[in-house]
């Protein structure tokens, strides 16, 4: 089938190359030149763990294509994609404008009926206006989709083929049967619906994963209290099969591109219908405390922080993707710096994107030994593999004693009995308290 798939973010562009791969001709668009420029040579934007190999192959087999001219991108197009970012606005409400403009420009260049299928996170409702937008401004008919996606940044390739659902709500029975036809290939389970549920089944489905997290790091502060460990908690729960043991991992916190921005999205929604939604106001408030407990963690050791060398491993808000959209890296630099720190950040992909967004106020340095050389105390903030490989190694041929703050659990006590240092984490007081013991 031929597809076009308007925007070339990590869902557009996840979803053009997997399309591609499937057998379909697809053509991405993007009105950046340069960014398109990029892709045509097979370079991604995006740090995505196989998706230029992926796109490489599928240009050079002529399954995929690349432009900025809405003209081509609507020639003898069978779909289209709406896959634009929807960025919060400062209220916590979705962000239209880019929708708006995709649906403006396309009504203007088609010429033959077509199913658009929005894969942006939309309020419950926007797909309606969508449709009514296409009936005003289009010369042909429109049939529009819902097909929310549920990709996780790092892995995404790896959930387009191997997902658990593909979720399409169509209120015209033939246009999601052409949706359904599109996936096919995947194999899939499909989940049919209206446009409406299919819209709230992207936000709840975020909004409880988010739910999860917040839950178990606040057990995780109560495990601290009374001495509890909250991964031995975390496990004996996620055995309970109606628990499950994903996201249950307690840490610093969520942050990305869709967690933060959904929940706020959410809890508008709700706000605008006139309902109270006490439960995701206070996830959103938890979330926001969590981001900043190694900063709390380090006050209470050490009183200030004024003048603490303190070295920060981990800026992306997750490994595997250089994403810096609500990374806890960015609270975490911005007290550290307030408070008087002297800080180097060290980071194996996210530095680029990182430099946008962080203070001026710090150092960024190219290698992990150098981050940590003269550092006093070393926060952990992104589970990079390489990170929790190599950081032991290097404090141990450092030689300098260090108070090490670990906000994702990276270590458990056979790593830790070896090496002479503090180390604090996120729900394990009997830790720490152990390792006090051995380096007395």
């Amino acid at each position: 089938m031929n597809i076009s798939v308007v925007g070339t973010g990590y869902v557009g562009l996840v979803t053009g190359v997997s399309l591609s791969e499937i057998g379909h001709h697809v053509t991405c668009l993007d009105i950046d030149k340069e960014k398109v420029a990029k892709l045509l040579r097979g370079e991604s934007p995006i740090y995505e763990p196989g998706i230029e190999e992926m796109m490489r192959q599928n240009i050079e087999n002529g399954h995929l294509h690349f432009t900025s001219d809405y003209k081509e991108a609507c020639e003898k197009v069978e779909a289209l994609y709406i896959a634009v970012g929807t960025p919060e606005k400062e209220d916590g409400t979705a962000d239209l404008r880019f929708v708006e403009a995709v649906v403006q420009s396309v009504a203007s260049n088609i010429k033959a009926p077509l199913t658009v299928i929005t894969k942006s996170t939309v309020p419950v409702g926007t797909n309606d206006k969508i449709q009514a937008l296409f009936y005003e401004q289009a010369e042909v008919p429109v049939h529009v989709v819902s097909n929310p996606e549920f990709l996780r940044e790092g892995s995404a390739i790896h959930d387009t083929f191997y997902g658990d659902r593909i979720i399409i709500g169509a209120d015209n029975e033939e246009a999601g049967d052409v949706v359904a036809l599109i996936n096919k290939a995947f194999g899939i389970p499909i989940f049919r619906t209206d446009c409406r549920s299919a819209e709230m089944i992207k936000y709840a489905s975020n909004a409880f994963l988010a739910t999860k997290i917040s839950y178990i790091n606040e057990i995780s502060n109560l495990c601290e209290f009374t001495n509890a460990n909250v991964e031995d908690v975390a496990k004996g729960m996620g055995m309970d099969k109606r628990i499950g043991a994903n996201f249950l991992n307690a840490g610093i916190g969520y942050g990305g591109s869709c967690f933060p921005k959904d929940t706020s999205a959410l809890l508008r929604q709700a706000e605008n219908q006139g309902m109270a939604f006490p439960l995701m106001n206070s996830i959103i408030t938890t979330n926001a405390m969590q981001q900043l407990k190694l900063i709390d963690k380090a006050e209470a050791r050490f009183g200030s922080l004024k003048d603490k060398k303190v070295a920060v491993l981990g800026l992306a808000f997750k490994p595997n993707t250089d994403d810096m959209r609500a990374a806890p890296s960015i609270p975490v630099t911005e007290r550290l710096v307030l408070d008087g720190a002297t800080v180097n950040v060290y980071d194996p992909i996210a530095m680029d994107a990182a430099k946008n967004v962080l203070p001026k106020a710090i150092t960024y340095t190219n290698t992990m030994k150098e981050c940590i050389e003269n550092a006093e105390i070393i926060f952990i903030l992104t589970e990079w593999k390489d990170i929790v490989a190599d950081l032991l190694p290097l404090i141990k041929e450092n030689g300098k004693r260090v108070a090490l703050f670990d906000g994702r659990n990276c270590y458990g006590y056979q790593e830790l009995k070896d090496v002479d240092m503090e180390y604090y984490s996120i729900g394990r007081p009997g830790l720490t308290a152990k390792l006090e013991t051995v380096h007395q």
